[in-house]
């Protein structure tokens, strides 16, 4: 049996005896630790949730976090961007490991200043980042490494940039460089869409310093997964694959979003591609990274595109994707804290990851309005049923605790109804029961996600 000691601020009902999770991960630690989950959103409270349920989680602590993080660890008034408070805070609090959900904060600098104070820290430096926050910077890896990608070109002057995209036709895509909350990316079907794409990031400033730069690439038709590997800056170990939906709407109508739901694993993305990734795109980039002096560590999560010469890279995100993470971590076996630290050290030759056999899948739930405007404070009821039913969990997004201890929407995205099954029809049968057992007539969801894989 487990002791009460060791557990902090985790639920008894959460609690993961070591003779199962914890052992199954090679190399344990024999310590107990004080971590800090930095972030706010739906992938935070998945990750927040997994921390919580290790035996080697002595107290848990979440900045800013959300209504369904508070449940599982102390929330601190910090925002994710506040980079000199996270480090104030993780140095007097005596935090053993951070662990960066979003990628701004990676951007920022936030691993840096946690490593010049010896604090353990999973996530890429501000110099790794760039793989997110920079596409030009990436494509011009792929180049360099003979990574498989779409053929680009990346234009500052928006006469230049239109040039090329009548000297290539359509369909062709239209990238803002930086980081635009993902908004940034035009997939246009005609030459003029494209035109007026490049217009509003290089001439009307739509994206700020993000469009500064524009990069644009070759249209590439296949199907679209994600694939996740964990790296700590010299060794790379595969993690899961996942597929998302982006628009808001069933039948992939509607605007883009962050994400209204995903599943894992990727059908798709069997084990022969899976090492054909590992091989042509994650490992060559992982030593140009290091060769540039600029080891990566952390999570690359790369967009891919099955087309028929192979996988193609589309982008690479420096952070588990969201709403992916939800269904990831309710897929993993295995206890999240040796493997999260053994990056962040440098030790993931150590590591051996366990899965659940079947899937898992996620539905966002969003606020009516959503991508657009929406409103805030709309009370949340049900959710106690929804989590009632076998293999279902309710991650938090833009959630907060309201007067008598209601839940409130506070966000765009505000839950990832999660479940496992035996196989991914049976997870998505899971996810919109409990979605049926949520009463907020304030949100919507979309009713197709995962339809395609189950035929």
């Amino acid at each position: 049996m487990i002791q009460d000691a060791g557990f902090g601020n985790v639920p008894a009902a959460m609690r993961t005896a070591p003779e199962t999770a914890a052992l199954r991960c090679k190399g344990p630690i024999d310590t107990t630790m004080r971590i800090l989950v930095v972030g706010s959103g739906g992938r935070e409270h998945a990750l927040a949730w997994a921390i919580a349920r290790s035996p080697l989680t002595d107290q848990l602590f979440a900045a800013p976090g959300n209504a369904g993080i508070a449940q599982v660890a102390d929330c601190v008034d910090i925002a994710a961007e506040d980079v000199d408070g996270l480090a104030a805070f993780a140095r007097d609090a005596r935090i053993d490991l951070v662990v960066v959900g979003p990628e701004g904060p990676l951007v920022l600098g936030l691993v840096d200043r946690l490593r010049a104070a010896g604090i353990p820290v999973f996530g890429p430096s501000a110099a790794a980042a760039i793989l997110e926050g920079s596409k030009k910077f990436t494509k011009e890896l792929c180049a360099q490494m003979g990574i498989p990608t779409g053929a680009h070109a990346s234009f500052t002057e928006p006469e230049a940039a239109k040039a090329y995209i009548r000297r290539q036709g359509a369909p062709i895509v239209v990238k803002a460089d930086g980081l635009a909350a993902g908004k940034g990316v035009t997939v246009a079907q005609t030459e003029a869409e494209a035109c007026a794409a490049v217009d509003a990031m290089l001439s009307d400033n739509a994206f700020g310093e993000a469009g500064a730069t524009v990069v644009v690439e070759a249209f590439l038709d296949g199907p679209e997964v994600s694939f996740f590997a964990l790296v700590d800056g010299r060794t790379a170990l595969p993690f899961a694959s996942a597929a998302d939906h982006k628009r808001a709407h069933d039948g992939d109508e509607g605007p883009n979003t962050g994400g209204m739901g995903a599943y894992s694993p990727a059908p798709l993305l069997d084990p022969g591609l899976e090492r054909e990734v590992m091989e042509r795109i994650i490992h060559p980039t992982v030593r140009g990274m290091a060769d540039a002096g600029r080891p990566f560590t952390g999570v690359l999560y790369a967009g891919l595109i099955l087309t028929r010469d192979g996988p193609q890279l589309l982008e690479y995100n420096v952070r588990f994707g969201d709403p992916e993470c939800q269904a990831l971590m309710a897929r993993l076996d295995c206890d999240i804290v040796p493997v999260l630290k053994a990056a962040a050290e440098g030790r993931l030759d150590e590591i051996r990851l366990a899965w659940k056999p079947g899937a898992a899948l996620t539905v966002v739930m969003a606020a009516n309005g959503y991508p657009g405007a929406y409103e805030k404070g709309s009370v949340i009821r049900g959710l106690e049923a929804a989590e009632a039913l076998p293999g279902v969990t309710v991650f938090h997004a833009g959630t907060r605790t309201g007067d008598g201890g209601t839940i409130e929407a506070h966000g765009g995205r505000v839950l990832g109804v999660t479940a496992t099954g035996a196989d991914i029809a049976e997870a998505r049968a899971r996810a919109y029961d409990a979605v049926d057992r949520i009463d907020w007539p304030g949100g919507f969801c979309r009713r197709d996600i995962g339809a395609k894989a189950v035929g």
